[in-house]
C-alpha cells in the first residue's frame, strides 16, 4: 500500500495532528509521546470504504516486525484501524523516515504473550487498560511484505 495526502485519521483531532506532523516533517518530529513512547504511523484501507485511514500507534518493534496493540485505551470495543487490518492486511508502518510494507497478523497464545510483554515494555500502560476492558485486546504483529 502506497501512502497518500489523502487520508483520514479518524475521529480525534490529536490523531490527525501527530500523523501530519509527522508526515509533513518526513517523520523527524512528533515521533514520541507525551509520556518519552516512541510513535509510528499505521497505514491500512478501510474494511468498508477501501480508502486510506492512518493511526499513531505506540512503536513495538523487535527485529525487523513490530506489533500494534489495538487497545482503544481500554474500551469495550477495538479500534477501528483494527477491523481494517483484518480485512487487509497489506499495511505500510512509517518509523521516522523510514516507510515499509507489511504484512499484519493476529497473535494468540505463547506468541501473543511473547509480543505483549514487548509491548508492556514499551508502554506499561497497556496492563492497566487491558484491566478496564472485558475483552482480550487483540496483538497483531506486523512482518516485512514479501515482494
Amino acid at each position: 500500500m502506497t501512502s497518500s495526502p489523502d487520508y483520514d485519521a479518524g475521529p480525534l483531532a490529536y490523531s490527525k495532528a501527530q500523523v501530519e506532523l509527522i508526515e509533513s516533517s518526513g517523520g523527524t518530529q512528533g515521533t514520541i509521546s507525551e509520556g518519552g513512547e516512541g510513535v509510528v504511523v499505521l497505514t491500512t484501507r478501510g474494511a468498508k470504504s477501501g480508502e486510506v485511514r492512518k493511526a499513531p500507534v505506540i512503536r513495538v518493534a523487535h527485529g525487523d516486525s513490530y506489533c500494534v496493540i489495538a487497545s482503544l485505551a481500554g474500551n469495550p470495543k477495538n479500534p477501528q484501524w483494527y477491523h481494517n487490518v483484518m480485512a487487509d492486511p497489506n499495511v505500510t508502518l512509517q518509523d521516522g523516515p523510514e516507510i515499509h510494507q507489511y504484512t499484519a497478523r493476529e497473535v494468540s497464545g505463547d506468541e501473543r504473550t511473547l509480543w505483549w510483554g514487548r509491548a508492556v515494555e514499551a508502554y506499561p500502560t497497556y496492563d492497566e487498560y487491558q484491566s478496564l476492558t472485558d475483552r482480550v485486546i487483540p496483538v497483531v504483529v506486523l512482518e516485512p511484505a514479501k515482494n
